[in-house]
This record gives C-alpha cells, structure tokens and sequence, in this order.
C-alpha cells in the first residue's frame, strides 16, 4: 500500500478523529448523527494509523515528506 499522508496530517486526523469519536458515542449517542460521527472518526482513525488516504491517491495529493520512511 502507498502511504501518501504525512506526519502533520496524521496528527491532525488523529485528533479530528477523536473529537467526531467523542461526539459520536457521548454527545449524540443513540442517534443517526452519532453513529455517522463514529463510523467517520472511526474512517479517519484508520486512515491515520495506516498513513494511507484513498481520497488522496484518486486525487494525486500526497503530503507525506520523501524523506520519511
């Protein structure tokens, strides 16, 4: 698999991951919307620890450094 997402990205995503988490099962817990805002974060989180985004490989965008391994 191509990782294609970078340090800073990641780190991002895995906040932004945590919050839709938090969100999703405390906020809007038993609802639609809290079950979109899991199953989103939930998405984001693996994209992150993988440090692959489909997104980003259809659109040709790439952030992660050359130098990273």
């Amino acid at each position: 698999m191509f990782n294609n997402v970078g340090t800073v990205d990641r780190i991002i995503r895995l906040i932004l991951a945590s919050v839709l988490a938090y969100f999703g099962l405390l906020v809007y817990s038993g609802s639609a919307l809290g079950i979109g805002l899991t199953i989103a974060g939930a998405v984001m989180a693996i994209s992150a620890l993988a440090a692959s985004c489909m997104l980003y490989g259809l659109f040709g965008i790439n952030t992660r450094n050359p130098q990273q391994n």
